[in-house]
């Protein structure tokens, strides 16, 4: 570690944003089945500060949940929180840092808009699939409790990851 800044700087990063995405948990609306969190809004922004490399902490951000550490929203944690409506969710976040993270990548806004756009649509689509597998529920409801009433605050959020970024060296 001692004398290379790039691997220094993915631990620093890392940690910062593993307790950004924990906190971001605990900021939370009670929402049935899936809670509204400040958690997308540090992926996107750890996508657009660490590039291909944010799905580092977001992929320990996950295995810290399931090994037992209360990171998830609200304090719970385990493999019960993984195999239940959210775990879809969760996996997604670890895909979702990593395409907005290529897409930071490049200098275009264009791209950069579109990797968070997309960063969120995998979230959806991987959250969508296993809500409809563990709940047993079809399309049309998952979509109505699952992606409809986050769409808003999800645009919300990209926005603000996009502005912060833009805004950091």
């Amino acid at each position: 570690m001692f004398g290379d800044p790039v691997r220094s700087k993915t631990i620093a990063f890392s940690a910062a944003f593993i307790g950004l995405i924990a906190a971001g948990s605990w900021i939370s609306i009670p929402f049935f089945p899936v809670p509204f969190t400040l958690q997308t809004l540090f992926i996107l922004l750890a996508g657009a500060v660490m590039k291909r490399y944010a799905f580092v902490p977001v992929a320990l951000y996950v295995m810290m949940g399931a090994a037992g550490l209360p990171v998830f929203h609200n304090g719970v944690a385990g493999l019960g929180v993984l195999l239940g409506p959210t775990g879809g969710y969760l996996a997604g976040f670890i895909v979702a840092a990593f395409i907005a993270g290529v897409s930071f990548e490049s200098s275009s806004r264009p791209v950069q808009v579109a990797g968070l756009a997309a960063a969120t649509l995998v979230i959806y689509a991987m959250g969508i699939a296993w809500l409809m597998y563990s709940a047993g529920i079809g399309l049309l409801p998952a979509l109505a409790a699952g992606v409809v009433p986050f769409i808003p605050g999800d645009i919300i959020k990209a926005g603000a990851a996009y502005g912060i970024a833009r805004r950091l060296p």
